[in-house]
Parts: C-alpha cells; structure tokens; sequence
C-alpha cells in the first residue's frame, strides 16, 4: 500500500516516364534496388542520424517553467508543438529545404502563445499547475489549424491561424484606432482591406473543465475527428469536440473505499482506425483493450495484456516498474506499444499472452533500483513512439540518452542529444553504457550516469526520418544524414 501511495503522489504518430525497350530491364534493376534502399531506410535499419537544430535556452539560464514537456508532430509533420511547465505552447514550422539540397528543412518559430494559467481550488485548497501535460493535433479540414492541450484539470481546444490583410478605412475610428466624432461623419465608408504583414492568432474556441477530480494523464482525438477522450488517474471521459459542458464517463477504475485502491490509470489512446476502440494502460503493468460497443461503461474489457510475472526475480521493486507509463497504436492498428520503467514491449492486439518483442533500454539500472527510489527517478514516466511506417520505435532514457529500436533486425542504437555534439550536420556516434570490467574509449559507466538529465518526450515525423527530442529546457531536432 505503501508504495500505491508513493505512485499516486507522483501520477499527478507517380506516374513514371516511359521507358524504352533497351531501357526497360536496366531501369527495373535499378528502381528496385532504390526502392530497396529506400525501404530500408525508412525501416531505420541504414539510417545515420545527423544533428539538425537544438532550440531552447542555456544550462545556465535554466528556470523551472522553461522544462519542456511535450512535444508533438502534427499529422504532416509541417508543425511541431511544445509545451513548458510554464503554461506556454511554442509552434515550429518546417520551412522548405534549399533547392538541390541534400537536407530537410529547418524548423523556425511560427507562433508561441500562453495556454494555461496557474488557478487554484478552493474547495479543495489546491494549486492548479499551468504546466502542459499533453498537445494533439486535431485533422486539419480548411486553412487554420486546430490543437488539444491539457493541464492538470483543463483540456482547451485552440485555433491556430494567419491574418495577412488588415482593414481601414472605417467609420467611427481612424486606420490607428482613434475614435472619430461622430458628429464629423458626414458620408458613409466602405472598410477595405490591404496586404499586411503575416501575423499568426492562437484563440481558445472550446474549454473543457470541471469534469476531472484527479490529474489529466492523457487526451487521444478519435478517428471519427468529432469526439476524444481524457484521462485522470482513476476515470477515463468521452468528450464532443462540439460540446464543452458535458462529458461521458466512459471507465471509472475508483472504488466505493479508496483503501481497497489497488491500482490507477497511467495512459490512454483511441484506435486509429476503429473509432469504437480504446486501450488504456495502468499501474500494474496491465493493458485494457475496450470497444465503447457493447456498453455505455466500460468497466469490462474485450481483452487484457499482460506479460506473466516471473515469481523468481520479484521484489520490493516489481510492482513499480513494472507500471506502464505509455501506450501507443501502431498506425496500421494492429500493433500496440507500451513503456515501462526498464523496456519497451510491442504487443500483438490478437495476442494477449505475452508481448511479440521486448527491448532492454537500460536493464543495467536494475542494480540501481533502490538509490532510484530515494531520489523519485524510479517514478519517472518515459514516453515512446512509433516511426512513420511503424519499423522503428524510440524512447528515451538517462543522460540524455534515447534509444532508436528497428523492429527489422532488432538493432538498438543509442544516441545522446547534447549542444557539445550540436555543429550542423555532425553526425551522431552511437553512446554505450559499460555494465562489465571491459571498457571501450567512449563507453561510459553506470555510476557516471546523470539522472538529472532525461529524455522523457520525443517524437517522430510521420512521414520523414525526422525526430524531436526534449532535454529538459532543450528541444533537440535530428534528421537522417542524406549523401
């Protein structure tokens, strides 16, 4: 119970030209051993990491509300959002790569805006965090953009558009604003509007509040791009996009006494395909798999995954790591991964035995466990992703190290993201942790590990070898080395 206590303290993505016959069979040979290679890369089996950007502020001018802690593609991966401890939202958008260039476009800054305020409950004399728990980006229909964020308690629905005429010539004020005598309006003016300079607008359309008694821990758009859940610790809601003051409850895992509470939700996530489909995770490394279908409660799952305990390696610590602090469908929907504290598991949704693959990101912290625990590192919550065709995967780790997985040949390549290794276009070198007597030159040891430095955000491009790394106040861009 103890330690359930401990965890809830801290619970708070041509046509070709013709050929001629002398041309046919040489050119099939050759598109087929660049579809190959382009296969392969896209895999992530040949792909060479190269830095691209780091954004952010120094080491040095380091403050609490600068700490990233979230970050999210858009779904053509033209955008990237972040969101602070501070409340703020900063928009990156991809600007296109020189022509002939053998690289992707950089991302600038396109809009930043305050999302969320710090507030407090006084019925409950609580301080409400501003911090930014989640973004999603919603489909794009017209020329705007739309965008999920959540704190704590509050989801907001935010626009996201451009303004590059402005009006004048009006009736009761002059082009700067100053209001005219009416009494000097002899004729009436048609406004008009002129070419300006682009200016970018972040507006809250929709606030969804007071339906959350514990901590949002996840918000997931469905594919039907009308409805969307929210997830706290102990109850997942169904939400309208259209509807702001009404939610469904749609799971409630809280007991009628909170001393029988044996676990809590950590993460939830609609199918991308099956709009009546959702899976959640929770603390006891389970996974839930529902379909809104067959009831309005979802307090029965249609299926349940969970990896079988060995009873000869259990202890003090098993419960703990054990919890799943991610989920994540793949996007052809029939893979599911997940992230506990010491690997990654790819599941199988017609599979609920054991998962298809596990990866060790750093088994070697099991010797660790319990230093990890005095200092709360052992309660950190990793997140992890899906590349573009759901070849590779990547999480994160300490150090500021975040490994890349490829599910192909089963490589583990582990990169750092660090401003000593930021000249444009070097080109990563793959870190390794020494957990034996034998040391290569770079390798570096389990004691000199820093735990203050975590990758606990990343994403990946949905369509490009292009991935976005959060290192506490630093946002980390890499891209495929392109010869």
């Amino acid at each position: 119970m103890q330690v359930l206590k401990d965890k809830l303290h801290h619970i708070g993505h041509h046509h070709s030209p013709k050929l001629s016959h002398g041309d046919k069979r040489n050119g099939s040979k050759q598109k087929n051993k660049e579809e190959k290679r382009k296969g392969d890369k896209e895999d992530g089996g040949e792909v060479q990491w190269c830095f691209s950007q780091v954004k952010g502020t120094l080491d040095e001018d380091l403050t609490e509300a600068d700490i990233v802690s979230t970050v999210e593609f858009n779904h053509d991966g033209e955008l990237l959002a972040t969101g602070d401890k501070g409340g703020r939202i900063v928009i990156f958008q991809k600007e296109e790569a020189p022509k002939g260039s053998q690289h992707y476009g950089e991302y600038n800054v396109y809009s930043t805006f305050q999302s969320h305020e710090p507030e407090f409950d006084y019925l409950k004399s609580l301080e409400i965090e501003e911090k930014i728990n989640k973004i999603k980006w919603l489909k794009r229909r017209n020329a705007s953009h739309f965008l999920l964020s959540t704190n704590d308690k509050t989801v907001k629905l935010w626009k996201i558009s451009e303004r590059c005429f402005a009006a004048s010539n009006f009736n009761l004020r002059d082009d700067q604003g100053v209001p005219r005598n009416p009494e000097d309006v002899t004729s009436l003016r048609v406004p008009i509007f002129k070419p300006s300079e682009l200016v970018v607008e972040a507006s809250p359309r929709r606030v969804y509040a007071n339906a959350h008694t514990y901590h949002i821990n996840s918000i997931s758009l469905n594919s039907d791009d009308e409805t969307y859940l929210s997830a706290d610790d102990l109850r997942i809601n169904l939400w309208h996009l259209g509807i702001n003051d009404q939610s469904y409850n749609i799971v409630d895992i809280k007991p009628a006494n909170m001393e029988e509470l044996t676990e809590v939700i950590t993460a939830a996530e609609f199918h991308p395909i099956e709009c009546s489909t959702f899976a959640y995770s929770s603390s006891k490394g389970t996974v839930r798999l529902c379909d809104m279908r067959q009831s309005a409660l979802c307090d029965r799952h249609t299926k349940m995954f969970e990896e079988p305990e060995d009873p000869g390696a259990r202890s003090f610590f098993s419960e703990i790591i054990s919890s799943i602090s991610d989920v994540r469908f793949s996007h052809s929907g029939r893979y599911m991964l997940t992230r506990d504290y010491l690997t990654v598991k790819v599941w199988d949704l017609n599979m609920e035995s054991k998962p298809v693959e596990v990866y060790n990101v750093h088994d070697y912290l099991r010797s660790k466990l319990c230093s990890l625990y005095e200092n709360d590192c052992i309660f950190d919550k990793f997140e992890c992703v899906w590349n573009g065709n759901d070849g590779s995967i990547m999480t994160g780790s300490y150090n500021n190290f975040f490994h890349i997985f490829d599910r192909n040949d089963k490589q583990d390549v582990c990169l750092e993201a660090s401003r000593e290794f930021s000249k444009p276009r070097q080109i990563l070198k793959p870190r390794r942790v020494a957990v034996t007597g034998k040391r290569k030159k770079d390798d570096i040891t389990v004691e000199c590990l820093d735990f203050s430095h975590k990758i606990l955000h990343t994403a990946w491009h949905p369509q490009e070898n292009i991935i976005a790394v959060a290192a506490t106040n630093n946002l980390y861009l890499f891209q495929e080395a392109r010869t």
